[in-house]
């Protein structure tokens, strides 16, 4: 053993004198994958804050955090009514929470989970590979589809609109988008 810095043995490894006349294949040690455990959640993020959402379709505007999903998404919504943003998931990462709460009594949320917002897999018909027109029976899906999908949203922003109304200025505040100026320091502010 050759002696380190502070006294401390630090192993070196001697060159084998003799080399096997075959070569042996050495075993391969594969990594223990780790388990994938779900997003922790953020902790100034609790069901009814309000989140600015920083990008994507909807940046710069304020929505309601409704609940986490298994997958470690935010189910945000709105409310639809007030700034047009429908029932979506959004990665925390991309949110910035605010010192504003909504009371979430009587929002249900139980249907709301990750195979909810996933489409369905089309499958490929060869033959009408290169027409663009669905056929009337997807069209009456889709109809179904976006009819379903309307009433789950008026379900969830019903009672919720219901609680904004009961505080002054919310809704207000809530349909307008989050902006910035020039002179603006956002470290220096308190959302």
């Amino acid at each position: 053993m050759a002696r380190g810095p502070a006294g401390k043995n630090r192993g070196v490894s001697k060159i084998s004198k003799w080399y096997k006349a075959d070569d042996e294949a050495t075993p391969f040690h594969r990594r223990q994958l780790k388990k994938a455990t779900a997003t922790k959640l953020r902790n100034d993020i609790a069901p009814g804050t309000v989140l600015i959402l920083l990008a994507g379709r909807f940046r710069g505007k304020r929505v309601v955090f409704l609940k986490q999903l298994k997958s470690g998404l935010l189910l945000v919504t709105g409310p639809y009514k007030v700034n047009g943003v429908p029932l979506k998931r959004v990665n925390q990462a991309y949110t910035l929470s605010t010192s504003t709460k909504v009371d979430l009594t009587g929002v249900n949320t139980a249907k709301f989970e990750d195979d909810y917002f996933g489409r369905e897999k089309a499958r490929k018909n060869h033959k009408n590979l290169f027409k663009a027109e669905l056929t009337e029976e997807q069209k009456k899906k889709e109809t179904e589809r976006k009819n379903a999908r309307k009433q789950d949203q008026q379900a969830v922003d019903t009672p919720l609109l219901a609680a904004v109304k009961k505080v002054e200025f919310l809704k207000n505040y809530l349909a307008s988008k989050f902006t910035l100026n020039n002179n603006d320091r956002p470290h220096e502010m308190k959302f």
